[in-house]
């Protein structure tokens, strides 16, 4: 069935606590290992990957580059498929989904901000923005009209008209957030968001993150080699050759943006 604006901003509806009162969680991974190549030509990449990132939070995967954290989250945003394990997106296990549905799950309910923007340069920013409710068959009216609205919300409203040519990087970053950001997402996954922005640049960006993105029903998953922004996470997830070493989390109020670090 078509989707309609309503469907795509409706919110989200949250299931029933638990008896802990336990956030729900937004990604469960069980022993999922990646490889590539076979015979003496095999790599592997991940080796037993076991995490939990709950719903409300923001996740910071950090670790030297080669560990293994890009295939993780490609996996995770079922871009490619574990050679053994399990990941569920909201108790929704991605290996149990025909290539169909897989596709029309992940259009749904994940939102990617890349590293490099990736906006298209004949649009301007509220086309761009509008693509994935365009692409889910909204009517391209009412998606950059939607677009419009989340591109206000990030501080780009009066930018809506302008081309990426005519964007700073950190205006162009906002307006891949607000793409990433239209369809009201379940999972949002941002691929190193402050790389090639300046350090006040970054500081925007992450505190921007956390006031439009971290909702109680959505879980925010952050690739990022920036030392600079892990003040900014709940949950520090580490990886070291394929694996993860370590979660640091944090007490409720204490990253950046609530205690007042810059």
């Amino acid at each position: 069935m078509t989707a309609t604006l309503d469907d795509v901003s409706r919110p989200i509806t949250q299931p029933a606590a638990t008896a802990s009162d336990a956030p729900p969680l937004a990604v469960v991974c069980r022993g999922v290992t990646k490889e590539f190549g076979s015979g003496d030509a095999k790599v592997q990449v991940l080796l037993g990957v076991d995490v939990d990132i709950p719903a409300g939070e923001m996740a910071l995967l950090v670790g030297p580059s080669g560990c293994g954290k890009t295939t993780l989250i490609s996996i995770i945003c079922g871009l490619l498929t574990p050679t053994a394990g399990t990941v569920a997106l909201f108790g929704v296990e991605q290996q149990k989904l025909t290539g169909r549905q897989l596709v029309d799950f992940r259009g749904k309910n994940v939102g990617f901000v890349f590293q490099q923007y990736n906006l298209l340069p004949a649009l301007t920013a509220a086309e761009n923005a509008a693509v994935p409710l365009i692409i889910q068959g909204v009517p391209r009216k009412q998606a950059v009209a939607r677009a419009t609205e989340v591109l206000d919300q990030v501080g780009m409203g009066h930018r809506a008209n302008s081309r990426p040519a005519q964007l700073s990087g950190g205006q162009q970053q906002r307006v891949a957030i607000a793409r990433a950001l239209v369809h009201s997402p379940r999972l949002l996954v941002c691929d190193e968001p402050t790389a090639a922005l300046d350090a006040q640049s970054g500081q925007t960006v992450m505190e921007l993150l956390r006031e439009t993105a971290v909702q109680p029903g959505r879980g925010v998953l952050i690739v990022t080699h920036d030392h600079r922004v892990f003040a900014y996470g709940d949950r520090i997830v580490r990886m070291s050759d394929g694996r993860i070493e370590s979660v640091e989390t944090k007490a409720a109020g204490t990253h950046a943006a609530e205690g007042g670090a810059h």
